[in-house]
Order: structure tokens, then C-alpha cells, then sequence
């Protein structure tokens, strides 16, 4: 009699599990596979690809820039870390240019035209605390945490000429524009703010970054609102929430910004990129995850990367990218 009751129990114990939360289901790759691992000198933080080259921010230890011809095989190619200030969180590149975001040190800008010898072109300590980057045709915008945003005009990209830094409620982590250019009509700026959650504002009057611009939309999110991207064809809004998870938001009536779906990654939803129908989000102890958002209100994770910390990452048409702060860079082929 005792023994059956244990077995019930047990049984019991086990149907009452969670398997179809994600802290105790990840899933399965889904034919992601890592395909090779670069230990990075510092704290892989972001990570830019470009021209076979992978630019990597890596906290207090700089950038670093690796070959990626041969994505079985990566090659180190230069590191620059003395004369760079504070802590290198995020970076974006234009032309031989690459934009460090280094927190309370603002953004460093480094001239990357000969990827052996990286130098430092400028500083720009005001620009604090620098936290990421979005780049609009010859615009950077600069996501500064409790100060805003910054604009700067980077028709010379080595020398960045500051426009302004206007306020944002909460604190601006991400951004991006629904537009590549200036000229276009209905431009939005769309930015992730934190606690605050998702808050769009009117650029189209660009007036040369000058110009004030008026909140038109605003969205309350699950958890901590860290990175923001758009649909390349719909009024859409990707954003990993932290503990939130990913959250897609419509905003096409911004005056009345919605959530139209949603998954729980389990993890800390840090960063997030769409490309063909689908959207991958680091999610720091749970690695990558990759979600088939076709139908954008029910997103299907179709596969999950095991790594240490996943922070950040990038995309081709045949790999997946992953600044891991443990492991260093990752490169995941795409079935």
C-alpha cells in the first residue's frame, strides 16, 4: 500500500510540472548549430558584422576586431584597449568608423580603415551615460539612459558633430527609426525606455536634428524594455523586455499602440533582430533563441542556442553571431 502511494505521489509530482514554461523547457537547436567559439580577450558585449570582419565591443578590455571569412575558423586580427575610457557596452559602424558607446565615458569613435591598427578619432564625454546606438543616413542616434537621446550629424563619420540630447520618459536603452533617411514622410523614432516601456516620437520634421520633437506613442511593457526593432514591411515593434520576454507591439495607430503578442523566453530577454519572418533574442543564462513570428500574435520558438550569457548578436543569411560575455563570440549556422 505504501509503495502505491509513493508512485502516485510521484506520478502526481511529475504531471504537476511545467513543461510548457519556458524556465523548465527550453526546447530543443531546431538545426541551429554552433559551428565554432572565439574566446575573447574581455567581456563580449556587442557585435557588429561587416565585410567578413567582426567588430566586438568587450567591456573594459575595448574592441576587438576578428576575421569571419571562414566562419569554422575565426581569426584574430587587431585589439585596441589603451586610450579607450569606461566600460564598451554597444557599438555601430559607418564607413571606416565604429562608434563605441562606453556608459558615464560617452562614445569613443575609432577609425577602423585599417583593421591591423584601429585608432581613436574623437571622444565625446557629454554624450553620458552612452548606452546604444541607432544610425539613420548621416545621423547616430545615441540611446543615453536618464538623459535621453542624443543626435549627431556623421557626414564625417570619424568626427561626429553633436546636434542635441532632448529628454524621454524613463531611460532610453535602444533605439531605431521606421525610416533609413530623413526625407521620408511619417518617421518615427521608436525607443525602448527601461521600466518606462516603448515610447515612439514624430521625426519627420528632422530640421537637421535640430527640431523638437513630440511623443506620439506610448506603450506599457512586461518587465524591462532593452531593445527595440521594427518589421522590414509592417508597423511593427519587436522588443526584448528582459524577464517580459519578447513583446511585439503594433503601432500603426500610434495615437492607441498595442501588444499583439508575446513569448516568455525564460530568460533575460537582452537583444533582438528581425530577419525573414523571424526574430532572435539573447537572453543572457539561456542562450539564443530563435521565434518564427509569421504570425505575428502567436510567435513559435522554433530553437534554442545553449550558451553561458548571450548578449548581443548579429545576422546574415547563413550565421547567427552571438557576443557571449562568458564565451566570447559564437557563430551559429542557420539551417
Amino acid at each position: 500500500m505504501y509503495k502505491a502511494i509513493l508512485f502516485f505521489n510521484l506520478v502526481l509530482l511529475l504531471s504537476c510540472g511545467t513543461p510548457n514554461d519556458p524556465e523548465s523547457l527550453i526546447g530543443d537547436d531546431g538545426g541551429y548549430k554552433i559551428v565554432s567559439k572565439f574566446a575573447t580577450s574581455g567581456y563580449a558585449q556587442d557585435i557588429v558584422v561587416k565585410d567578413s570582419l567582426a567588430y566586438i565591443a568587450q567591456g573594459q578590455s575595448g574592441l576587438i576586431i576578428l576575421s569571419v571569412s571562414n566562419p569554422k575558423e575565426p581569426k584574430f586580427i587587431s585589439e585596441l584597449t589603451y586610450g579607450l575610457r569606461g566600460y564598451s557596452y554597444k557599438l555601430a559602424k559607418k564607413d571606416s568608423a565604429i562608434y563605441l558607446a562606453a556608459g558615464t565615458f560617452g562614445v569613443n569613435t575609432v577609425n577602423v580603415a585599417n583593421p591591423l591598427n584601429p585608432l581613436i578619432t574623437k571622444e565625446d564625454r557629454p554624450i553620458a551615460p552612452a548606452k546604444n546606438f541607432h544610425i539613420m543616413s548621416d545621423y547616430i542616434f545615441t540611446a543615453v539612459s536618464e538623459e535621453g537621446i542624443n543626435i549627431s550629424n556623421i557626414k564625417d563619420p570619424l568626427y561626429p558633430s553633436s546636434r542635441q540630447t532632448f529628454f524621454i520618459p524613463g531611460y532610453a536603452q535602444a533605439i531605431c527609426t521606421s525610416a533609413a533617411d530623413t526625407s521620408a514622410e511619417n518617421n518615427y523614432l521608436l525607443a525602448a525606455c527601461g521600466e518606462v516601456g516603448f515610447t515612439i516620437f514624430d521625426i519627420s520634421d528632422f530640421q537637421d536634428g535640430y527640431n523638437i520633437y513630440s511623443v506620439v506613442g506610448w506603450l506599457d511593457t512586461p518587465g524591462y524594455a532593452e531593445d527595440v526593432t521594427i518589421h522590414s514591411d509592417l508597423p511593427v515593434a519587436f522588443l526584448a523586455c528582459g524577464t517580459g520576454g519578447l513583446v511585439i507591439a503594433d503601432y500603426s495607430d500610434t495615437a492607441n499602440v498595442k501588444i499583439i503578442g508575446s513569448y516568455s523566453t525564460g530568460g533575460y530577454a537582452k537583444e533582438v533582430v528581425y530577419k525573414n519572418n523571424k526574430a532572435f533574442v539573447t537572453t543572457g543564462m539561456r542562450g539564443l533563441q530563435i521565434f518564427d513570428v509569421t504570425n505575428l500574435t502567436s510567435p513559435v520558438r522554433i530553437g534554442t542556442v545553449e550558451t553561458e550569457l548571450a548578449m548581443s548578436l548579429a545576422v546574415d543569411d547563413k550565421y547567427v553571431y552571438v557576443a557571449d560575455e562568458s564565451e566570447g563570440l559564437i557563430i551559429i549556422s542557420i539551417p
